[in-house]
């Protein structure tokens, strides 16, 4: 170790410390690691006590403190200085906590979209389209009724949801569900009302929720402009009849890769489903 009376260039402090000379002049200016001044030139010089400062501000930036919160508690000497750095830990604990759930909810979202795109990927490299029926796992949704007017994009990509979504205090992910009331206004293309729904990041906001599936439901994928969406439901209406099953009447769309990802309409996708049962 270095003899305490050594002195130290900014040179040396940031070769022993790798730290930059720019950081180091930042912290001299803040009053966090003063320098000395060589009568001579002028050049910032350093002491051992100084360079035993730079990890303990390394440690503290490790734990997400800013320049400006160090110098509050780091200079010490004050009465009750511990009952302050007590709370200064535990806002910062507290900054920390929500950080990390902010970004466990856009991981969520991240990893949401990265499955509908994968989705998306296979479906249309392997042309799915074939007709099944499936059991639907029930999902709770943030849910808003509304009303079509024959405009997919617009009932996707809604305004009125958007705005819904943030006046009850939700956070969304994955995708858009859209229900309609008839499923034979939607081949008609006929306007009807809709309910809205997706699902929401956490627990915690207001807003009307709703059940999707928790039923047997026939299934098909629709790949291409959504405005031929009808066409396809077509196809799978006439399906149902001659698999000898009957259906309630409504349907629902998932929309897997639409206006969201992408305006090449060659690469939408969704899943289209009514629920059926056998006459």
């Amino acid at each position: 170790m270095m003899p305490d009376g050594r002195r130290y260039s900014i040179g040396d402090l940031s070769r022993l410390c790798n730290v930059s000379k720019k950081a180091l002049r930042l912290y001299d200016e803040m009053g966090l690691i003063s320098s000395l001044r060589d009568d001579g030139n002028n050049y910032r010089l350093y002491t051992h006590d100084e360079l035993l400062m730079v990890p303990v501000l390394k440690y503290y930036k490790q734990m997400g403190f800013r320049l400006d919160e160090m110098k509050d508690f780091i200079t010490g000497g004050r009465a009750g200085i511990f009952g302050e750095l007590k709370s200064t830990f535990e806002r910062k604990a507290e900054e920390r906590r929500r950080a990390q759930a902010e970004l466990m909810r856009c991981e969520k979202c991240v990893r949401d979209w990265h499955g509908l795109i994968k989705e998306a990927e296979l479906v249309i490299e392997e042309n799915v389209r074939e007709i099944s029926v499936k059991y639907v796992q029930p999902r709770e949704l943030l849910s808003m009724e509304g009303s079509f007017d024959g405009d997919v994009r617009s009932a996707v990509i809604s305004i009125d949801f958007m705005s819904y979504v943030e006046r009850t205090a939700n956070a969304i992910t994955g995708p858009v569900f859209i229900r309609y009331a008839s499923l034979e206004d939607r081949m008609a293309r006929r306007p009807q009302a809709m309910r809205i729904m997706q699902e929401t990041l956490s627990p915690d906001g207001a807003g009307e929720r709703a059940v999707m599936g928790g039923c047997m439901m026939a299934a098909c994928y629709h790949i291409g402009p959504m405005e031929g969406i009808p066409d396809t439901y077509a196809v799978l209406a006439d399906w149902i009849r001659r698999h000898g099953y009957s259906h309630e009447g409504w349907c629902c769309e998932r929309y897997v890769a639409d206006y969201w990802t992408t305006r090449d309409e060659s690469c939408h996708v969704a899943e289209l489903m009514v629920r059926v049962s056998r006459d």
